[in-house]
């Protein structure tokens, strides 16, 4: 599939610069997979109504599964020592060192000037980074010295790592770039795993009264964890959407989880991801995934990278995607190729959706409504 295939045209105006109050008064658009590839328009709280009846969205058995990894304050602001320029940043991971055990962050840095090896840039009085090896495209490999743990260090001094095109709306909008609630607002509800530095968005739509409601009418819930990096928000960069190299991002299904997904699919239920990350980590899982070894769970790195296949009708393999509630992605996004990997979806009517999308006044993108494919 050529890249440029991914793109579509969004009016400004349906960026969203802020989350729907309260979450669930989202717009849900609600994509059946049936000959017409129907499309009803209604919002994130009608996933508790009518279960198991032909206007409800939810059946008697379905599992929704949810990322739970937290959204880091990863956004950093310093400046540098040897000129007093500013520098702005992304912490992304960190690594420790073999040879002194020193703290090591991976970071995406910015700077008017050119940043040199060796050089130390402030973030506040008592913590900076020494840059220790660039790996190219604005990554750097960085030692952070402070008198205490990288947690500490960015709730002090980072913000919310709000997406740039958030950013730019709100700019011409005349709304600030960030405020105090983002780092709320920019985390779901049941986030407990710090590790991230994009939001698992459409989680962002849940409130606790939606899910007791969701629990009251037997809708199962379990977790998994994906901290999303790199990986999951690169453009898509090259000519070919196969050729795309996918950064590697750490997953963990729980004992708790495997054992849901081996009762639904034992009592012929649908498993329901709630996020592409979510499907990502649990199509990571192993083949053998039923086996006693991996009864107490199972963790690893993942680059998986779903894309579409030529048979339409068949679409990808999934083993744990019966469904999928997923928001509305960037244009060029790897995001957007995976759920154009549903089967009997592709490409054309995922854009097809879109487009109603459009005409109806959507908001897009990370603050914005949902849909869900069943």
């Amino acid at each position: 599939m050529l890249t440029r295939d991914l793109e579509y045209d969004l009016p400004p105006a349906l960026v969203a610069t802020k989350a729907a109050e309260p979450r669930d008064a989202a717009k849900l658009m609600v994509v059946r997979r049936d000959a017409d590839c129907s499309i009803e328009h209604r919002h994130v709280r009608d996933l508790a109504t009518n279960i198991g009846e032909s206007t409800g969205i939810l059946q008697p058995g379905d599992l929704l599964v949810f990322n739970q990894s937290r959204v880091l304050p990863a956004f950093l602001e310093g400046v540098r020592m040897n000129t007093g320029g500013r520098v702005t940043g992304l912490y992304l991971e960190s690594a420790q060192s073999t040879a002194d055990h020193a703290v090591r962050w991976r970071v995406m840095l910015e700077s008017r000037g050119k940043l040199q090896v060796g050089e130390h840039i402030t973030l506040d009085d008592n913590a900076s980074l020494e840059l220790i090896e660039g790996e190219g495209g604005g990554q750097w490999i960085v030692a952070l010295h402070a008198n205490t743990d990288t947690f500490t260090v960015l709730n002090r001094v980072g913000q919310t790592p709000l997406p740039p095109y958030i950013q730019t709306a709100r700019r011409k909008a005349a709304q600030a770039e960030r405020t105090p609630e983002d780092q709320e607002r920019y985390n779901t509800v049941y986030a407990t795993d710090p590790g991230s530095v994009a939001a698992p968005t459409a989680g962002l739509h849940f409130t606790d009264e939606l899910l007791a409601s969701l629990d009251a009418v037997g809708i199962g819930r379990a977790f998994v964890t994906l901290h999303v990096g790199l990986g999951t928000f690169a453009p898509v960069r090259a000519e070919r959407v196969e050729e795309h190299n996918i950064h590697s991002e750490w997953i963990n299904v729980p004992a708790a989880t495997i054992a849901e997904l081996k009762a639904t699919r034992d009592a012929a239920g649908r498993i329901i991801p709630v996020g592409t990350t979510t499907v990502r980590a649990l199509e990571s899982l192993p083949d053998n995934w039923r086996d006693a070894e991996h009864a107490a769970g199972y963790s690893t790195d993942t680059s998986l990278y779903i894309t579409p296949p030529e048979d339409v009708n068949a679409g990808y393999p999934f083993r744990f995607t019966d469904a999928l509630m997923t928001n509305f992605h960037l244009p060029r996004s790897t995001l957007l190729a995976l759920v154009a990997a549903l089967p009997s979806v592709g490409l054309a009517r995922l854009k097809d959706a879109y487009r109603v999308a459009i005409e109806n006044e959507y908001r897009f993108y990370s603050y914005g409504d949902a849909m869900i494919v069943l």
